[in-house]
């Protein structure tokens, strides 16, 4: 029969040592007294006889309480050994059901699901129990759920991070043997419907039909458009692109089309080839089977500050609904905050496939899109800070390449989404504000192709105009890096993932300066007309009563708000215009400013239709 655990009280324990020690103390100066009464023959000096007892005085006590402290050393292992039965029992206490579960189905279970590409579920414990081991792994490594972003630079509302107490929680679980518990603990298991991580889809846009991709081969860009016969403008709340066949789909760009704008669907491959290989004989990219590349004999400026004005507009991306990329998440926006589809609008699949799975594959992608219940405040947009001129060179271990972007508008950013290629190792976004000001956004130190995750920030980030928000991303093309495709090779941009790319996403919306002007629309009237934006393309100022309006060369139709009585703000094209008179007082150009650059239109006198009311 084994013996009952013995129970002190705090203040015995105390009791007992500080007992301990004051007899170890008295016996040491007793010892020293002796020590001094039997050495008297020395014939030490009186004054030095005191300072020797003063040291041995010390070292006794220093001996004392060392001796104290082993005592309560070893009390301490060894006062409470129910308290060791006990944390050892505590551990086996630890179940699925009621600890475990719970930091599952709100961490994991968003990929970890039916249907999604992670290797098993976390809904139930029979699903969970056989993974047991690497799960415990993984959480200890901090590898799951994954998240890149450096701790001390900036908080992110979307955090997959696990608390330590969370991990704890989950290795007590495994290393107490993995019991599943008691079925009345088990919270209720996060829905989803069938398919989709935002739920239901208001509407699904799939593509047209399936495509067959060759079983080799290099990868492939395929577009396909899909229209939407909105007969109103549309407003949506979350979009969640959808990969057909995860084995081939690297990713998934869906673009809204401007209604209006031809449908690729509806043109001959022979004339899109044609029309292609017209659009890009005087550019720096070439066309190698269904993929861009940047052309080798193109100059190499890994800084952009570099990149001459005429140059910088190659490479930007459009603005674009959703995306799907490995380790992604649907998009999903804030109340009051939506992205726009208008009226008469098509759907641009843009679909990268590596031809990986070695045998024939078919695959027919889609989007779901929630629709806001309301008009939103405001309108949400996406760009990338990119360079396209860089080279990396053979070997490199840490080879830097920069971008910026320069809003003409204040703006507020919502997410910031890293974006490299297998070679792809850091990236960092930093802003400088027009005072002069600096300040990291984000950093990213060890990047993953596998995990290319969107960070939205906890408060949201303001960006006055005239900042510039700078985007540093670092390749590692060694033969360390075992994601390497060739270390041998010198590498610039391009579509393929064995290219390389350099991108800093960033989800904004533009806002509207804090005072608007007033002006007298017969003022307006001077102003309204064509402007020559080159090559006989005409672009269109209008008034419709007190709204004013511009439009480009095939674009859609923005309003503008005037900030001074010549100088007006479009925030959905992101752009200022500037209205010059001669000295007569007569229109004669207009300054059209987007993106760090001023971009002169004279006004046509002739035929200057859309002026006035309409």
């Amino acid at each position: 029969m084994s013996e009952a655990p013995v129970f002190f009280a705090p203040q015995d324990i105390l009791r007992y040592f500080c007992g301990c020690f004051s007899y170890l103390y008295a016996r040491a100066r007793i010892a020293s007294s002796l020590f001094l009464e039997r050495n008297q023959f020395f014939r030490v000096p009186a004054n030095q006889i005191i300072l020797f007892q003063e040291k041995v005085e010390a070292m006794n006590k220093s001996r004392v309480v060392l001796i104290a402290l082993i005592f309560l050393g070893a009390g301490l292992l060894a006062f409470p050994a129910s308290q060791a039965r006990e944390t050892k029992s505590s551990t086996k206490n630890v179940t699925f059901n009621k600890d475990v579960a719970p930091i599952l189905f709100k961490s994991c279970a968003e990929c970890h699901h039916p249907g999604e590409s992670a290797p098993f579920s976390v809904l139930s414990y029979k699903d969970v129990r056989p993974w047991a081991k690497s799960i415990r792994e993984k959480v200890v490594n901090r590898e799951m759920p994954p998240w890149h972003a450096d701790p001390h630079v900036g908080e992110w509302a979307n955090d997959r991070r696990l608390k330590q107490q969370e991990i704890d929680a989950i290795t007590a679980w495994i290393d107490g043997g993995a019991k599943e518990g008691d079925a009345r603990d088990l919270p209720a298991a996060p829905q989803f419907a069938e398919g989709w991580t935002i739920g239901k889809p208001d509407m699904v846009i799939e593509m047209p039909e399936e495509f067959t991709l060759a079983a080799s081969g290099p990868d492939e860009y395929q577009y396909f458009d899909v229209p939407t016969n909105f007969t109103e403008d549309k407003y949506v709340q979350m979009a969640e692109a959808r990969p057909g066949n995860r084995r081939v789909v690297h990713h998934v760009i869906a673009f809204v089309v401007p209604p209006g704008s031809p449908n690729m669907a509806k043109i001959p491959k022979e004339q899109r080839d044609k029309a292609l290989e017209m659009s890009l004989k005087n550019s720096p990219f070439y066309r190698d089977g269904y993929l861009i590349r940047l052309k080798p004999d193109q100059p190499v400026y890994n800084d952009a500050d570099e990149v001459p004005p005429n140059l910088r507009g190659y490479g930007s991306i459009g603005d674009f609904l959703t995306g799907y990329a490995p380790g992604s998440s649907p998009s999903v926006w804030n109340p009051g905050v939506a992205k726009k589809i208008p009226a008469g609008a098509t759907i641009r699949f843009q679909i990268h496939y590596s031809k990986v799975a070695g045998s024939e594959q078919k695959d027919r992608s889609k989007v779901g899109l929630i629709f806001a219940k309301q008009p939103p405040e405001k309108t949400l947009r996406s760009r990338a800070a990119s360079n396209i001129f860089f080279q990396i060179p053979p070997g490199s271990e840490r080879h830097k390449v920069t971008a910026f972007w320069k809003p003409s508008v204040d703006v507020t950013i919502y997410s910031l989404s890293p974006h490299m290629h297998y070679r792809g190792a850091a990236m960092e976004y930093k802003v400088v504000y027009p005072d002069g000001k600096s300040e990291t956004l984000l950093n990213v130190p060890k990047y993953s192709f596998n995990w290319q995750m969107t960070y939205n920030p906890k408060e949201l980030l303001h960006i006055p105009a005239g900042s510039r928000i700078e985007v540093t991303g670092y390749f590692d093309n060694s033969a360390k890096n075992k994601f390497n495709p060739d270390p041998a090779k010198s590498v610039r941009y391009g579509e393929p993932t064995y290219d390389e790319m350099m991108m800093g996403f960033v989800e904004y919306v533009t806002e509207k300066p804090k005072q608007l002007a007033t002006i007298d629309s017969q003022v307006f009237d001077t102003y309204a007309g064509k402007y020559d934006v080159g090559n006989n393309r005409p672009y269109f100022v209008t008034r419709e009563g007190s709204r004013y309006f511009g439009q480009a060369p095939g674009g859609l139709k923005r309003e503008m708000f005037p900030t001074t009585e010549t100088k007006f703000f479009m925030p959905e094209a992101e752009s200022q215009i500037t209205f010059v008179k001669d000295e007569k007082g007569e229109v004669v150009e207009m300054l059209y400013e987007q993106n760090d650059r001023v971009n002169r239109f004279k006004r046509l006198k002739e035929g200057a239709a859309g002026s006035g009311q309409q």
